[in-house]
C-alpha cells in the first residue's frame, strides 16, 4: 500500500494571515467573486500573469503527457512563488476540483508535488470543490457564500455576453471596457451588502449602459467559441482568443459558464435515470439545477424584454439539441454539452466555430473533433477549425489556421449575397 505523501493543511486560523492566490480563467466571474470572499475573511488574489515564464514553469514541474491547463495553472502558480512579490511563509494556493473522471480533480496533487520539488512545500493549497474532495484543506462554501457565488456567475454571464455583442462595434475603442468595467467595480462593491439582489433593476441599467454605447451597425462574421472549459475561457489557455478574433473583425459568441454548471449538475440526474444511481446529493443536484435555470431564464427574459441584444439559448434546448447525436451518459470532462455547444451555435445561426482543443485531454478530443464529421453530415455548411493548445504549439500557426477560417466564412457571406442576388433577380424577371 503507497503511503499518502504528508501536506501543510490550510487551517481556519490562516484566514487572518494568509494571501490566497487563484489561477485566472473567467477575468470577469473572478472579479466579481472577490469582494464577497474578502468579507467572508479570505485575503484572496487573482494571478493575472501570461508571459513565457509561467509557460516555462509549467514544463518543468509537470510531466509531459499532463493536459496543458495543468500545466498552465501550475506553472502560473510556481512562478508566483518565484517573483518576489509574496511573503511565502504567509502565502496559500487555492485550486478547483471538478470530480468525476477529469484529471482536474488531481491537479491538487500534481501541484502539492510540484511545490514540493520546487522547495515551496510549506505552502498550503486549498481545494476549491462542492464534492466533498480535501475535506481538510478545502474553502468552507457557507449557504451565503453559495448564493453570492450563484448570482456573480449570472451577473459576469451577463456582462461577458454583452460585452462580446458591443465590443467589436464600438466606433471609440475603449467604450465598451469602460462599461464593463464600471459594472465590474460596481457590482463588487453590491457584493458588500445586499444589493445585488436587485437583479432586475441591475439588468435594466446594465442593458442601458451597453446600449449607450455608440456601435457600427455593419454586420460582422459570428465565430462561436466552445471547447475544453479552461482553454475556452482563459486568455492565458488560448492566447487570448476573442481579442484575436475582435481584432479580425469578428464578432466573438462565448456561452456563459452557467451552461457548464447545469451540465454537471443534470449528470446527477442523468446517472439516476441511465444507471439507477441514487446518490445523497442527487437530491441537492435537482434542487441546484431548478435555481440555476430559474436565473438564466431572468437574465434570457430581460435581455429579451430590452430588444436589442441577441439573447442566450437556455439550458434546456442544448439537451433537446443533442438528441441522435450523442448520449447523455457521456459526461466525461465536457461530455456531451460539448457537442451541443456546437449544435446551438449552428441552431442560432453562428456558422463559424473555433474548438479549443489541449494537449492532452482524450474526452474533449472525443466529444468534441470525434462529433465534427457527425454534425458536418447533418450541417454542410459548419466552418469548424479545432485549434489545438499545448506547449509545442506555435502562436502564429494557431492564428493562421483561425485566419483561414475566417477567409471561408467571408467567402460563404459572399457566395450566399451572390445567391440571394440571382435569386431575386429571377423572381424580377418572372414577375415581367
Amino acid at each position: 500500500m503507497v503511503e499518502e505523501t504528508p501536506y501543510v493543511k490550510f487551517t481556519p486560523e490562516m484566514k487572518k494571515t494568509h494571501t490566497i492566490l487563484v489561477p485566472m480563467m473567467l477575468p470577469v466571474h473572478f472579479s466579481l467573486i472577490i469582494p464577497f470572499l474578502q468579507d467572508a475573511g479570505y485575503r484572496v488574489e487573482v494571478l493575472t500573469t501570461t508571459h513565457q515564464g509561467v509557460i516555462d514553469e509549467g514544463l518543468k514541474n509537470t510531466h509531459n503527457d499532463i493536459c496543458y491547463p495543468c500545466m498552465l495553472v501550475i506553472g502560473q502558480m510556481i512562478d508566483a512563488l518565484k517573483s518576489g512579490r509574496y511573503d511565502i511563509e504567509k502565502t496559500a494556493l487555492m485550486i478547483t476540483q471538478t470530480g468525476g473522471g477529469c484529471r482536474a480533480s488531481n491537479y491538487i496533487s500534481l501541484l502539492r508535488k510540484a511545490l514540493k520539488n520546487s522547495g515551496f512545500g510549506n505552502v498550503p493549497v486549498l481545494s476549491l470543490n462542492i464534492s466533498g474532495l480535501e475535506k481538510d484543506s478545502s474553502l468552507q462554501f457557507t449557504l451565503p457564500l453559495l448564493i453570492k457565488t450563484s448570482f456573480a456567475l449570472m451577473y459576469g454571464d451577463m456582462l461577458m455576453w454583452l460585452n462580446n455583442q458591443c465590443r467589436p462595434y464600438e466606433k471609440r475603442s475603449g467604450d465598451t471596457k469602460a462599461v464593463l468595467d464600471k459594472w465590474v467595480e460596481g457590482l463588487g462593491r453590491q457584493f458588500h451588502s445586499l444589493d445585488f439582489l436587485h437583479v432586475r433593476k441591475n439588468y435594466r441599467e446594465m442593458l442601458a449602459d451597453f446600449d449607450g454605447i455608440n456601435r457600427d451597425k455593419t454586420p460582422k462574421i459570428k465565430v462561436g467559441i466552445v471547447g475544453e472549459i479552461y482553454m475556452k475561457y482563459a486568455p492565458l489557455g488560448n492566447n487570448c482568443l476573442e481579442e484575436f478574433l475582435i481584432g479580425e473583425g469578428a464578432e466573438p459568441v462565448v456561452s456563459g459558464v452557467m451552461d457548464f454548471l447545469l451540465y454537471c449538475l443534470s449528470n446527477a440526474e442523468t446517472d439516476y435515470k441511465l444507471y439507477g444511481i441514487l446518490k445523497p446529493g442527487t437530491i441537492l443536484a435537482k434542487i441546484g439545477t431548478w435555481y440555476l435555470r430559474k436565473r438564466q431564464r431572468q437574465m434570457i427574459r430581460a435581455i429579451t424584454e430590452h430588444g436589442v441584444f441577441v439573447p442566450p439559448t437556455p439550458f434546456s434546448r442544448l439537451t433537446e439539441l443533442v438528441e441522435g447525436y450523442i448520449g447523455r451518459g457521456t459526461k466525461m470532462g465536457e461530455g456531451w454539452l460539448l457537442t451541443a455547444e456546437m449544435l446551438e451555435l449552428l441552431d442560432s445561426g453562428v456558422n463559424n466555430i473555433v474548438c479549443t482543443q489541449p494537449f492532452g485531454c482524450l474526452p474533449n478530443h472525443i466529444v468534441a473533433k470525434g462529433m465534427i464529421r457527425k454534425i458536418k453530415d447533418r450541417h454542410p455548411y459548419a466552418n469548424i477549425m479545432p485549434i489545438d493548445y499545448d506547449p509545442s504549439a506555435t502562436r502564429i500557426n494557431q492564428e493562421n489556421r483561425l485566419k483561414l477560417m475566417l477567409a471561408n466564412a467571408r467567402l460563404s457571406v459572399k457566395e450566399s449575397d451572390v445567391q440571394q442576388t440571382e435569386r431575386v433577380g429571377e423572381e424580377a424577371f418572372a414577375l415581367r
